[in-house]
């Protein structure tokens, strides 16, 4: 992407929050020669905890008007849970004040860290109609911003979660899983956060595996669960279940995985199964798919719109074993994929990504090549949207 005549020739100095973000990180093109966009460091809230980013620092009043000279704009992803409705009022009338654009990206329509979700709404509806630039990651998000606020965001899809690697580079090695005969289903319920439906997606799980086991097939349910969580209750109703389940069910509890330690761990599935009762976009989904992993989403927001591809997702509704398990079949079947242009021809039948196999070696190669590409398509598209911010104040304020 060109741009003749940028409005802003120097970096534009963004105050993202959070900078920190593994998201936010990635949005920056590490091959680009002269820096174009440079993200501001997250001011710490407590130097005690220098991993959080937590109440976000720059998303207040007070700060943008003491840091003023040294910022161009202000992209808000994530933390306004942080704050009531008043302050983020206060940012927006900050941000006038000061002449800065303001660019938001609706990652939530709803938010993944709350159960009541008015205070999110209430967000929703100081930032997106205030925003001189909006984004989000598919189209139907898109859809849906537009027919409640009139507003039609730019759709930049969510880029990797695994590092791509450089242009050029070798590919790094990643987990493909350990082989074998059965078919393992598995919940990834980590830290049961709020929107994380932990004993409905299991229940519905493991009848689902009993349903597709009484027709001989060898399906395995794997549940996994941080130790330290946030609903201990529901821990315990999940441990249950599994427990009642037999020798098809297996549930491994251990301390919050590292980053290596959860890719292995998903590698080892061949079908990761989103345990959520409300979302909008799923980071989760972009990690099975830099994995080669096929992903079971809940129909809940749009996470099925971030790979619509056959093969990476299927749907099934939440309280519905029988949608669950017609998504694992659909998923662990070869596809069936017309590469040619003869109607006549039976298409091409592409067998699934199961785990330990070469062809999810395979799969995992052409996405990273894929990633390497949009990495870069990525951060141009969040430049020519920071560009148009600009012009957009530069000419209010004229």
């Amino acid at each position: 992407m060109t741009h003749d005549a940028p409005i802003h020739a120097a970096p534009i100095r963004v105050a993202s929050v959070p900078a920190g973000h593994p998201y936010v990180r990635s949005l920056l093109d590490p091959a680009e020669a002269t820096a174009r966009v440079v993200h501001l460091a997250d001011p710490l809230p407590d130097p005690a905890e220098p991993a959080r980013w937590w109440p976000p620092v720059m998303l207040d009043a007070a700060w943008l008007r003491a840091h003023a000279d040294e910022v161009d704009l202000l992209h808000v992803h994530f933390g306004t849970e942080s704050y009531p409705t008043e302050h983020l009022v206060a940012v927006v009338e900050a941000l006038r004040e000061l002449r800065l654009p303001l660019v938001y990206t609706v990652h939530d329509l709803t938010n993944p860290q709350l159960v009541d979700q008015a205070p999110h709404l209430e967000h929703l509806d100081v930032l997106i109609p205030a925003a001189d630039e909006l984004i989000t990651l598919t189209d139907p998000a898109a859809d849906e911003v537009e027919a409640r606020w009139g507003r039609r965001p730019t759709v930049i899809a969510h880029p990797a979660i695994v590092d791509p690697g450089v242009d050029g580079g070798r590919d790094a090695e990643l987990p493909v899983g350990t082989p074998g005969d059965a078919i393992v289903v598995g919940v990834h319920l980590r830290d049961l956060r709020p929107n994380v439906a932990g004993d409905e997606t299991v229940r519905t799980l493991l009848a689902a595996v009993a349903a597709l086991r009484a027709t001989g097939a060898p399906v395995e349910a794997r549940v996994d669960l941080n130790e330290r969580v946030r609903d201990p209750e529901q821990a315990a109703r999940v441990r249950e279940l599994v427990r009642a389940a037999g020798p098809a069910a297996t549930l491994a509890e251990h301390p919050r995985l590292d980053d290596a330690a959860l890719e292995r761990s998903l590698a080892d599935l061949d079908v990761s199964v989103l345990p959520y009762r409300h979302g909008t976009h799923s980071g989760w989904v972009e990690l099975c798919w830099d994995l080669a992993v096929p992903v079971a989403a809940p129909r809940v927001g749009h996470a099925a719109a971030q790979h619509p591809e056959v093969g990476a997702t299927a749907s099934f509704d939440l309280d519905d074993p029988a949608s669950l398990a017609a998504a694992v079949i659909a998923l662990v079947s070869p596809h069936a994929v017309d590469e040619t242009a003869d109607a006549h021809d039976d298409p091409a039948r592409v067998p699934a990504s199961r785990r330990g196999t070469e062809h999810r070696a395979d799969l995992q190669r052409r996405h990273r090549r894929l990633r390497r590409q949009q990495r870069h398509d990525v951060a141009a598209a969040h430049l020519a949207v920071y560009e148009r911010a600009l012009a957009t104040v530069a000419a209010v304020t004229a």
